[in-house]
């Protein structure tokens, strides 16, 4: 099988995590995880659902997406394209799947981060509306925070941060927003 990124080198066997067996491409440095490996390995393992609340604006300071993240590529395996999923924001990158066979093509540091992530144990689930709704509310969240404090500046900002959460554990907070919106809206 030939790398889906260069087309040209071809993918030889190794072992990651100690006994997850992918086809390595020693030019790019990208795994394909072939489904029933990553099958059986998770298995072996047991499986956890992703939770978007771990990602922050910058996954890891370390880590860089790589170059080949951008292009559109196809199966190794079986030449179809693989179809992309969105994995956090910041510094985001894309993980690879084939709809048709169900291997995954990770990028450089990529299986690295997911694993530092706690998401290489279900990969089947960050392609899924349900992940990508909850990748782009808490970008949402993170957007509108720092919009926040770009406008009213840091010291503001985190004050409205505060009482938002205090607001939002007080079984009358609505009470409390409802004025502050009168107080703005003039009346």
């Amino acid at each position: 099988m030939l790398c889906p990124k260069d087309r040209e080198t071809e993918l030889e066997q190794q072992t990651i995590d100690d006994d997850l067996v992918v086809l390595h491409c020693s030019k790019c440095q990208g795994n394909w995880i072939e489904a029933e490996s990553y099958q059986e390995w998770q298995k072996a393992g047991g499986d956890t659902l992703p939770n978007a609340e771990v990602l922050t604006p910058v996954l890891d300071p370390d880590f860089e997406a790589s170059l080949e993240d951008v292009q559109a590529s196809l199966c190794p395996g079986c030449q179809h394209y693989l179809s992309r999923s969105r994995i956090g924001f910041g510094q985001s990158f894309f993980l690879e799947r084939c709809k048709n066979c169900g291997g995954f093509w990770c990028d450089r540091g990529e299986w690295e981060l997911l694993t530092k992530l706690g998401f290489n144990t279900n990969l089947d689930y960050l392609f899924t509306p349900e992940w990508q709704d909850a990748v782009r509310q808490r970008e949402q969240q993170l957007t509108e925070r720092r919009v926040l404090i770009e406008k009213v500046g840091e010291e503001l900002a985190n004050q409205v941060f505060e009482m938002a959460a205090k607001l939002e554990g007080n079984p009358n907070g609505d009470f409390a927003v409802a004025y502050l919106m009168r107080r703005f809206d003039g009346g």
